[in-house]
């Protein structure tokens, strides 16, 4: 059995800003957890301003 999880920019570790050093502390620290990497994408997420784009990473570990 899996289980997933899925990070986004509205994720804790990025504060609303994304930065390349914070994904890697928050893939490593999920790691240690046993979760990997299994898929990442964009998403375009409407807004007052207009749709901006999102960067998702999707995890995935063994139950």
């Amino acid at each position: 059995m899996k289980e997933y999880k899925v990070l986004s920019q509205k994720d804790k570790w990025f504060s609303g800003k994304f930065d390349p050093m914070a994904l890697e502390n928050a893939i490593n620290s999920y790691a240690k957890q046993g979760w990997i990497v299994k898929a990442t994408t964009t998403a375009q997420i409407p807004g007052f301003a207009g749709p901006r784009e999102e960067c998702l990473i999707i995890l995935e570990r063994d139950v």
